[in-house]
């Protein structure tokens, strides 16, 4: 008997926030084969208007994939868009899917959120 050998995207999300108040990420891990589809989900911080996605490989620095505001996507130069795909609705948890994983997609994915951060100056 030959052995098999299985290749498994593993997707982890990591939240952050002060008490009281912080990003929701569902679900908290996500294991799929090699070329499954995976979709994880961010709650902002109520009253944050800009969503952001970034991905961190094991060792390696935080990789910025996409951002919007509100639902409107402000950059996405760094996604792979030939299988990752995001969306931002009103009144519902944004969301970031693989299409069909690859094991280099193994990482860490966090999602932030924030409030505006342009100043009006009058």
């Amino acid at each position: 008997m030959s052995p098999i050998f299985t290749c498994l995207t593993v997707l982890c999300l990591l939240a952050a926030g002060s008490p009281g108040e912080e990003v929701t990420q569902t679900p908290k891990h996500l294991v799929k084969g090699e070329g499954q589809k995976a979709k994880l989900y961010c709650a902002p911080i109520t009253g944050h208007s800009y969503v952001f996605w970034y991905q961190q490989v094991l060792k390696k620095e935080f990789k910025f994939l996409i951002s919007f505001q509100n639902e409107d996507v402000v950059d996405e130069t760094r996604m792979p868009k030939e299988r990752f795909s995001a969306k931002c609705p009103r009144n519902s948890p944004c969301s970031l899917e693989i299409q069909a994983t690859k094991l280099k997609d193994s990482a860490t994915y966090f999602c932030a959120s924030s409030q505006s951060t342009v100043l009006n100056i009058s």
